[in-house]
């Protein structure tokens, strides 16, 4: 019997122009936390989705409890007892939470004898049972898209308890959770590790590594780089390993001093009452403002409502000391504002769309000749000019 309940080896996996894992190892041992750490690129992400069947490995070979098996798709990796909860959210929002976390796998029951069809008190009753075990106060019929962001990244991960996984990924899983939020979540891994579970926790919080891993492998452009035990580690030498050099300066020096008042809010209210009310801030020039608070505190709706998104009762937007209307985003943008939404996947891009269509879209009156006729080179030099910097 092996002492891992998964393997990878010698994983090599090419995309068109890039090698994305070259030849690169992973030991899972039952009932552990297991940190995957790298900068963006590294290859985190693309080993997972080997894993759990999303992508096909070009070379490699991974084991299960020391015997050899073959995943080609998600639904087989569920069945070898492997869930993932992906940094990129894919909810269904229409349907129910308890439809979201059975997506796939819904109990079904016979209908008068002759038809299949799923059962859905069993369902509920199921979801209800999984939410109260990870602590998590949903009503399983309620419509998953009433749920904040980090809200649905809770059910995600009742989902993947859900499967009664051997391995569970998680892929930046805190990225849109709160600090409660988090312990909530860490509680939930240390049942699981209590149950034999083996966990690969991606992050780029140092702080919730050294914390929650057993131990830590780290990659860097596609490659391993090596494995150790989270307790002998630090965080520079994370960072070194992770960037291949010691970095001597981690943060640029704070000596920014920030010019006159540029961008005012003044008593800024919705028209839901029970959203943001009264709200005043000035941003000054080379000043970065943080907009804190829990979730519900109505800081997405604020930033929204600013933007033209929502509407306001009441407030006044200035811009360098002038009055400015906004009443659509499109004012917003005529003015100068610009807005990167909190779901990116679901309101900040067009995945049918190309990345030039998706760069250009908020400014194509810039790239329309005679009014009518869109300019593609402009576009493609922009994207190129993009690129660059």
């Amino acid at each position: 019997m092996s002492e891992y309940v998964l393997e990878m080896k010698d994983v090599y996996k090419a995309f068109p122009g890039v090698v994305a894992l070259n030849h690169v190892q992973l030991q899972l041992k039952p009932g552990t936390v297991h940190a995957l750490m790298g900068e963006n690129g590294a290859g985190k992400s693309t080993l997972m989705k080997c894993m759990f069947g999303i992508y096909t490995m070009d070379e490699g070979q991974i084991y299960i409890d020391g015997e050899k098996v073959e995943i080609h798709n998600p639904s087989e990796a569920l069945e070898k007892g492997i869930a993932m909860v992906h940094q990129e959210l894919q909810p269904i929002p229409a349907r129910t939470i308890g439809e979201n976390i059975y997506l796939g796998r819904y109990p079904l029951k016979k209908f008068l004898g002759l038809f299949t069809i799923v059962d859905h008190d069993k369902m509920y009753a199921d979801a209800k049972k999984v939410l109260e075990e990870v602590k998590m106060d949903f009503d399983p019929k309620q419509k998953l898209g009433e749920l904040s962001v980090s809200q649905m990244q809770s059910v995600e991960i009742a989902k993947a308890v859900s499967a009664n996984c051997r391995v569970l990924i998680l892929d930046e899983p805190t990225s849109s959770l709160t600090q409660n939020e988090v312990e909530a979540l860490f509680r939930i891994v240390e049942d699981l590790k209590a149950k034999g579970v083996a966990i690969v926790y991606i992050s780029h919080k140092m702080d919730e590594i050294l914390r929650i891993s057993d131990e830590v492998t780290i990659m860097r452009d596609g490659q391993y780089i090596g494995t150790w035990p989270a307790k002998e580690l630090t965080t520079d030498f994370i960072i070194t390993k992770m960037v291949g050099r010691e970095l001597t300066n981690l943060y640029p020096p704070t000596d920014n001093v920030p010019g006159e008042v540029v961008f005012e809010v003044e008593d800024f209210t919705s028209i839901n009452p029970r959203s943001f009310r009264n709200i005043s801030f000035n941003v000054r020039k080379g000043e970065i403002l943080g907009v804190a608070g829990l979730v519900g505190a109505q800081r997405t709706e604020l930033m929204e409502g600013i933007f033209g998104i929502r509407s306001k009762s009441k407030g006044v937007v200035k811009f360098k000391g002038k009055e400015i209307d906004i009443k659509q985003p499109k004012d917003a943008i005529d003015n100068g504002i610009a807005m990167l939404t909190e779901d990116r996947r679901g309101t900040g891009i067009m995945g049918v769309l190309s990345v030039a269509d998706n760069i250009s879209i908020a400014s194509l009156n810039q790239y329309v000749d005679h009014g009518i006729v869109l300019n593609h080179k402009k576009i493609e030099e922009l994207v190129r000019l993009i690129k660059k910097r």
